[in-house]
This record gives C-alpha cells, structure tokens and sequence, in this order.
C-alpha cells in the first residue's frame, strides 16, 4: 500500500505517468523521469528499484481509493453484491485518468522476458480479491471462501479485461458485466448447502 507522504515519491509516479501518456509505457525510461524532474537516479533508486515498482505505486493509489469505499455515505445499508459492485468500481474509476495506460502497465508484465513481474502480477491479483472481500464485508470461511475467491477473481479478472477495451466514458459494458456476473454468482450461491 501507499507509504508515507513523500513528495518525490510521488513526483516520480506522476512524471511517469506523464511521459507513459506521452511516450507509451514501454519507452519510459527511469534516465527520463529523472531528467524531467531535475534529479539523479540515484533518488529515483531510493524510492523505486525499478520501473515496474513505479507502476506498482500508481496501483497502490487504486487500492487506497478502494479502502476509502467503506466510508461512503450509505455503505453499510448496501447488500454483499452492491459493496463489491462498488468497490471493484472504486478500484477501477481510480485507474481512469490513465486507462489506456494502466492497460500498458499491465502488459508490459506479460512480455515473455519479464517472469518475475508475472509472478508480481499474480500477488497483485490475489491481493486485490483479498482486499475487495474484506471491503465488501465477505465472511465466508473454509471450501466457500476458496470458491468466492475463485469466483470473484475471474468476475475481477473479466471486468478489468472489458474495462481495458472500454472506450465508453461511463465503462458501461464493464458495469454491466460485472452486474452479471454477480447475479450468477449470488444465484449459485443460494443454492449451497
């Protein structure tokens, strides 16, 4: 998650996400960052170890929009399916700004060449379902925990897919699908013992 208030750090996120917009994230070079902001590489090194831990950090901030979600007026009159339709959404509408981009961010992991950034991915995945059960107040425990979370990592997985290839302002394909996928899954859900 975020670490404390560090201005830099955060002038380093957001001339990355600068040149990303400018240049694709694939020709965003940590040499450019810092010569955009006046600073060596030195303080970029102190704070990131790498160009992927940049957009780790533009991650982060999505996260922390999603754990403010809870303290939305109304949140707690809002049904299991309703909290996670809106916390996958807070997640997402905080990627907005830079969707295009974020989705380049995503594929740079997926280049052959970068294994370990895979594997990265996979915790972030796993962290971000984790994060969403606990935010929409999820209690299930033992086998029916292991299938939610198999469950809501696909419905995850599909929306942010859709949402990538969105063009709509309003993400409305994204919303929808993920609607639907909910009410399988609540349907299901009914119906075991």
């Amino acid at each position: 998650m975020r670490a404390t208030a560090d201005p830099l750090r955060e002038a380093i996120v957001d001339t990355a996400l600068d040149l990303g917009e400018q240049l694709g994230w694939d020709a965003v070079h940590l040499h450019q960052i810092a010569q955009a902001l006046g600073i060596g590489l030195a303080d970029i090194a102190q704070r990131f170890v790498h160009k992927d831990a940049i957009a780790e950090a533009w991650f982060d901030r999505a996260d922390q929009a999603l754990l403010a979600v809870p303290s939305s007026p109304g949140w707690e009159s809002l049904d299991a399916l309703e909290r996670l339709h809106a916390a996958v959404f807070a997640w997402l509408d905080a990627l907005a700004p830079h969707r295009r981009l974020s989705g380049q961010m995503l594929r740079y992991k997926l280049q052959p060449e970068h294994l370990h950034l895979q594997a990265l991915g996979a915790v972030r995945v796993s962290r971000t379902v984790q994060t969403l059960r606990e935010v929409a107040g999820l209690k299930s425990a033992g086998w029916r925990r292991e299938a939610e979370e198999a469950a809501l990592t696909a419905m995850y997985l599909s929306t942010l897919l859709s949402w990538l290839r969105d063009d709509s302002a309003g993400a409305a394909d994204s919303r929808d699908r993920l609607r639907r996928w909910l009410a399988r899954a609540d349907f299901i859900a009914r119906r075991l013992p």
